[in-house]
């Protein structure tokens, strides 16, 4: 190493991101610092996680499930409408998700992050932990370190990687990041629920190592615009609300609270059932998708993961964790070649956007570019769920009188709450969000 405060990279945050891009850099010979301010690496990051895609990991550590700290392999997806009495849900599973490469795995931040990085300091990364980073270092206009909270805190790099989570400071500092509104937030409040593994696979219909996560649209967050999840780890639950920072603030509700009111619901109350609460935190997340993407890159500087918008929040879609790997591997391919090339100008940085717009990154955000406003329409949050519950209830109500044909139960029950326009409209911005 040339010296301990000279490097080829430097990365600002050490969740999967980070500690991706700083792993794929250190394999390709870099001298690469990977800075944490908390004590351990997922120390400051909320526990329990669904991590799609997994195989994103395996040119760099091939077969690496067999090792690393996850929870189940996920073979049941289920997304479910939540009235205020009563769940309507779609439950799909596959034992073709419960071999090798896998589709997803849930997973515990902290255990997971830890080993992450740990990964990255075997590959030769050099990890600081316990170090706040309070400013970025120029040359002209180019990025060339990071300026710690430590005694002779200045680093040096001709490449700074920015992967500090969603209201990223270095962002904001380098002029990539725009300030959030209210409406392009929204926070995340989780506990996880200590259940033994038996009653965990008896209660969710789960075989050894299966695991399912379940996305709740509706009453989950109340009327706030939001959802709800819970996703099955080896032996704790983890549960949570998703909400609009903004509808949070005009309805003068506190986040844990619909937390609570979501755990008592009549459809989740059985599940969590004799579960013990062990932890509880809160996250800030980006959720305004293609429209409110920051600035990838200056000269000297690339941003990554959730510090960039990369989140994947469409519907039958809540993603973040393979979004923010594959922006880590893409912003190492770039750094490599820039050290190469000797350039590290804005143009030689911009080809970081350029491997984004080829991956599935950009191309999915692009796709469903519609998803977030279809997302927060009022009447998918507090109107279609109770809607879809009631025509349910219809169909299958049994009371002694001939029954009426399938259409007219829809449609009789549908009127009763939306007109025809406006389920001509929804029924537009769901197919330009999420069909065509």
């Amino acid at each position: 190493m040339q010296s301990m405060q000279q490097f080829d990279a430097i990365v600002v945050g050490a969740g999967p991101a980070g500690s991706s891009a700083a792993l794929a850099m250190a394999r390709a010979g870099l001298e690469v610092a990977l800075i944490e301010r908390g004590e351990y690496p997922g120390a400051k990051n909320v526990s329990g996680a669904a991590l799609y895609a997994p195989d994103l990991l395996s040119d760099l550590l091939p077969d690496y499930w067999e090792e690393a700290p996850v929870e189940r392999y996920l073979t049941r997806r289920v997304v479910t409408f939540l009235g205020k009495e009563a769940a309507t849900s779609l439950d799909f599973r596959t034992n073709r998700f419960n071999r090798p490469p896998y589709n997803g795995f849930t997973i515990l931040r902290p255990k997971f992050d830890r080993w992450l990085a740990g990964k990255a300091e075997e590959a030769g990364t050099l990890l600081i932990t316990s170090t706040v980073v309070d400013d970025l270092l120029y040359k002209g206009k180019q990025v060339i370190g990071v300026r710690c909270r430590r005694e002779e805190g200045d680093l040096y790099a001709p490449i700074v990687i920015a992967a500090d989570g969603a209201n990223s400071f270095l962002a904001k500092k380098a002029g990539l990041q725009h300030e959030f509104r209210a409406d392009e937030m929204t926070l995340g409040v989780k506990e996880v629920l200590r259940l033994d593994a038996h009653t965990i696979e008896e209660r969710f219909n789960l075989n050894g190592d299966e695991g399912m996560s379940n996305e709740y649209v509706g009453y989950a967050s109340g009327d706030v615009k939001g959802g709800g999840f819970l996703y099955t780890n080896r032996e704790t639950l983890s549960i949570g609300v998703v909400v609009q920072i903004a509808s949070l603030a005009e309805k003068k509700v506190r986040a844990y609270d619909l937390l609570d009111q979501f755990k008592q619901h009549p459809a989740v109350a059985p599940l969590v059932h004799d579960s013990v609460a062990i932890e509880y935190s809160a996250h800030m997340i980006p959720e305004g998708g293609w429209s409110k993407l920051s600035r990838l890159s200056r000269a000297g500087m690339m941003v990554i993961g959730d510090a960039a918008g990369f989140v994947f929040a469409a519907g039958l879609f809540l993603e973040g964790m393979n979004f923010a790997i594959a922006s880590g591997l893409a912003a190492a391919t770039v750094a490599q070649q820039a050290h190469l090339d000797h350039d590290f100008s804005v143009q030689s940085m911009a080809r970081y956007r350029k491997q984004l717009e080829a991956s599935f990154v950009l191309k999915d955000l692009k796709k469903y570019r519609h998803a977030p406003a279809f997302i927060n329409n009022e009447h998918l949050q507090n109107v279609y769920p109770d809607l879809i519950c009631d025509t349910m209830e219809n169909i299958f109500r049994s009371n002694g009188k001939p029954r009426r044909k399938l259409g007219r139960i829809v449609i009789g029950t549908m009127r009763q709450e939306v007109s025809l326009l406006t389920l001509v409209h929804d029924g537009w911005q769901a197919g330009r969000a999420l069909f065509f």
